[in-house]
């Protein structure tokens, strides 16, 4: 089973989506309702993390790994606040640029690498970097299938971006739980 969190309009085959009334990530009694723990092989989450704090985010992150597999994944992705172009970062901004009907107007938090990074693994996961800014603004990128969970704010799927500029790009992470659970 696969799962796209805060889908929107995003489906893919293969993949259940589903929306904050359908699944509350915060809620770890919406996941019991829904699914096993340990049962689920992969999660997909394209900027869902910015509408928590930093700590529901952990308790978040917290639930997705206690219902993925072992050697399952989250697959998550967030505005950068490393990326230097100053219309991004005002439309990404906490509270977002306004009106109370913009997608950014329920921000909490902009992540950079440092921070994503350290509530997935307070989570207890192992996380790769995929796309991100470092804190001198440059831009890096590994190779990831989208099969795996395609995120359209990225390098290569947002049609803003160009080899010669970038227009859109997320924070990107692969949050793994690993096979073998220390403890």
């Amino acid at each position: 089973m696969k799962i796209i969190l805060g889908a929107g309009k995003t489906a893919f085959e293969g993949w259940v989506s589903t929306q904050e009334e359908d699944l509350d990530i915060l809620d770890r009694q919406d996941f019991e309702k829904q699914f096993q723990e340990n049962s689920i092989e992969a999660m997909l989450a394209e900027h869902v993390w910015e509408h928590m704090t930093k700590e529901e985010g952990i308790v978040a992150a917290k639930h997705c790994y206690d219902f993925l597999k072992a050697g399952g994944y989250i697959r998550v992705a967030v505005p950068d606040s490393n990326f230097r172009n100053e219309w991004y970062q005002n439309m990404i901004k906490v509270g977002g640029p306004g009106p109370i009907d913009h997608p950014a107007y329920t921000h909490k938090i902009v992540y950079d690498y440092k921070n994503l990074v350290d509530v997935f693994e307070k989570a207890g996961f192992e996380v790769e970097l995929l796309e991100y800014c470092d804190e001198s603004g440059k831009f890096h990128y590994k190779y990831w299938n989208e099969q795996d969970g395609k995120i359209g704010r990225s390098f290569r799927f947002d049609t803003r971006n160009s080899l010669e500029n970038l227009g859109m790009v997320s924070l990107i992470i692969d949050a793994k739980k690993p096979l073998i659970i220390q403890g």
